[in-house]
């Protein structure tokens, strides 16, 4: 076996903790693009058109490669779009695209082994390629939990062996949402429950000399998909297996939670240099998802670079390589197979310990003389009445720098001023000082109380730490200037633990961007804007994120001056939202579509985001057939699941409540549910 390189270090799941490396996998054939190995990280999408709609799928797919994608993959639900597969490659290559085609399997063993002969990898899930999923509960003693690894052989060994004839590659792809009922009697409804279900099927591989292997774990919910990701690793290690990694948040939705969704999953994995190839799968085009994967993992270009230079002992800019972390492992308390808050204090009954995470963003560059600015900050002021009214999505602190504003804030908004003019501040209610590490210190007022201090990591084995005096009023906002921050600041949360303390932080990243640009004809690029806010939601959703999903951080302070307030507000809310930390809005867990898609989920999602979009805290599904939607409604209260054309089976958890209903009278009927659970709130006007 290829397993040169294996290397497992204080993570237990990747190489390092603190730095930059990425994790060695096997290289794997794909066609004439390889994966794994030295190779880089791969894109790849799926088409949404019928299988047996050749011409649909041909233009889709080049439409797709154009876009960025590497493999393109398509669905085959019967031999009958399996064996068309054939003739979409033909015209494919006849137009001069080489890209290699993956054919998706659920269910139905028979076309994966027709398909297996004919593109460069198959997709199959263990949860459903020779099991069943009816939710019952089994008790199997050992001896028959063997033999239905013995039967689920049986059947699927022919396909491997049709795949090692053929050269072809296989991704063994579980989702969290389609365990099969074997799996979720014996493990349950966990990660842990995830891995055994591909490690089963790699098992039976490798019982058959077959390595062409990339493995995925995937979930709507990125705090379970990375948890899943991790522990992979550290099972595949353990029994000697390095095979690469395809990362992907399934059902992530649309426009901006699907990418804020996806980057906190694909973005902490690749963070700890997991991943091989990214798929985003965005409820939107399958074009649209290959330029969010490609600004993902562009940011890991570099620093591969850079870990190769220090490898040979420079740095990128080729001077002798200092390494910038005093490494410091894990923490015994530190599990990141689950989730678990670090204990903090409670600030002033207001930040850490059991209270959600604060959300802080800087004003000190708005206009302070008009109170209106505070509505991009979930603000909205009536001149009429001369009052605030908050929203779902209402920032916590506002930065104010030294700027002084000429009108009142709500009583519910603190405001954070430099510590030299909050000393003058006639008027201290609400109003609080952030200090330099120095400057709280030598400072000869602390009482406000709160004491917001910025600090580095670097900072904690400094002579002024040392002399820092604490107290209940403290909170740190933690920043980094390190190029892979978010390793800088998971470990000051170590260190921290090493030392005893229980400070609350608030997390803060700063991203710069061009100003936006301006075209001969004088109007504003928008193109250009658009790019720079989706940059901004997948970074900041990686950095923060990757850190909030091990319970990492009592607030966030996004600081991007060139982006608008309400974009900032809107993205600080959706990373908790989707890191599970904070709920403040309904929750839309939409699959990307494909070709056994039964509506059109683009229109579909829309219409009912319309509708409940002000049901905060709910978690609403919206699948366009049944491959993952029974499963994925265990993490759902609400369910709309395509069953055939222009049918739809109504979910209440994983319970179907309504089944093949027209789908002209579906969302009323799934209103109708809600309103009868109590859960229904009338949207005031």
């Amino acid at each position: 076996m290829n397993t040169a390189d294996i290397k497992l270090l204080p993570g237990r799941y990747c190489n390092s903790l603190t730095e930059y490396s990425r994790f060695a996998t096997r290289e794997v054939a794909i066609g004439d693009v390889p994966i794994g190995g030295n190779n880089p990280i791969r894109i790849q999408s799926m088409t949404t058109t019928d299988t047996m709609d050749t011409i649909g799928t041909v233009e889709q797919s080049i439409r797709m490669v154009e876009a960025g994608c590497e493999y393109v993959r398509i669905t085959a639900p019967s031999i009958k779009e399996a064996q068309n597969l054939a003739e979409i490659k033909k015209q494919l290559r006849a137009r001069g695209y080489t890209v290699p085609l993956v054919a998706d399997i659920h269910f139905t063993p028979n076309a994966a082994e027709v398909a297996a002969r004919i593109v460069e990898k198959v997709r199959v899930n263990p949860g459903n390629y020779a099991d069943k999923k009816k939710f019952d509960q089994i008790d199997y003693t050992d001896a028959q939990y063997q033999g239905e690894l013995e039967r689920i052989y049986q059947k699927f060994a022919p396909l491997v062996k049709i795949c090692k004839e053929y050269g072809t590659a296989m991704r063994i792809g579980t989702n969290h949402g389609s365990l099969s009922d074997r799996i979720m009697s014996r493990y349950g409804d966990t990660p842990q429950g995830m891995v055994e279900s591909a490690m089963e099927f790699m098992r039976m591989c490798e019982t058959l000399n077959y390595y062409n292997l990339v493995i995925s774990m995937k979930s709507s919910n990125p705090q379970v998909m990375v948890q899943a990701y991790r522990l992979l690793v550290e099972t595949m290690v353990a029994e000697g297996m390095n095979y690469p990694l395809h990362l992907g948040v399934t059902e992530a939705g649309d426009g901006e939670d699907g990418r804020i969704k996806s980057a906190v999953g694909i973005g902490t994995l690749l963070e700890d240099g997991l991943g091989d190839t990214v798929r985003v799968s965005l409820t939107e085009e399958p074009e649209a998802e290959a330029p969010v994967a490609i600004a993902l993992v562009n940011r890991y270009v570099e620093r591969a670079k850079g870990e190769r230079q220090k490898a040979k002992g420079e740095n990128i800019d080729g001077e002798k390589n200092l390494s910038p972390f005093t490494f410091h492992p894990s923490p015994i308390s530190h599990n990141p197979y689950e989730y678990k808050k670090r204990t903090t204090y409670e600030a002033n009954a207001f930040i850490g310990g059991h209270m959600v995470p604060r959300v802080v963003i800087d004003l000190s560059q708005k206009n302070l003389k008009d109170p209106s600015i505070l509505s991009d900050a979930g603000y909205q002021y009536s001149p009429l009445l001369d009052k605030y009214s908050m929203a779902e999505q209402s920032v916590d602190f506002v930065y104010l720098a030294d700027e002084l504003p000429s009108f009142n804030f709500p009583g519910n908004l603190k405001q954070l001023y430099n510590y030299a003019t909050w000393q003058k501040l006639a008027d201290k209610t609400n109003c609080h000082p952030l200090f330099t590490l120095k400057e709280y210190i030598d400072a000869t007022d602390r009482s406000s109380p709160l004491n917001l201090v910025r600090i580095k990591y670097a900072d904690l084995d400094s002579e002024e730490f040392g002399l820092l005096p604490f107290d209940q009023s403290l909170v740190f906002v933690l920043e980094t200037d390190a190029s892979h921050g978010m390793a800088d600041q998971r470990s000051f949360f170590f260190k921290l633990e090493e030392l005893g303390l229980d400070v609350p932080v608030i997390i803060k990243r700063r991203y710069q961007f061009e100003e936006w640009t301006e075209k001969d004809h004088g109007q504003k690029d928008i193109s250009n804007l658009k790019s720079q806010i989706s940059n901004l939601q997948l970074y900041s959703s990686t950095d923060l994120g990757a850190l909030l999903v091990d319970g990492f951080g009592d607030g966030t302070w996004i600081d991007a001056p060139q982006i608008e307030t309400k974009v900032i507000t809107s993205t600080s809310f959706g990373i908790l939202q989707a890191t599970r930390s904070r709920i403040s809005k309904t929750e839309y867990i939409s699959c990307p579509s494909c070709g056994r898609t039964l509506f059109d989920l683009m229109v579909t999602t829309q219409m009912i985001r319309s509708r409940t979009s002000h049901l905060k805290g709910l978690k609403i599904g919206i699948m366009g057939c049944i491959v993952n939607g029974p499963g994925e409604m265990a993490d759902a209260d609400y369910g709309y699941v395509g069953s055939g054309t222009d049918k739809v089976t109504l979910y209440r958890g994983k319970e179907a409540v309504k089944k093949n209903i027209a789908s002209t009278n579906a969302l009323d009927e799934l209103i109708g549910i809600i309103k009868e659970d109590g859960n229904w709130i009338e949207l005031e006007n």
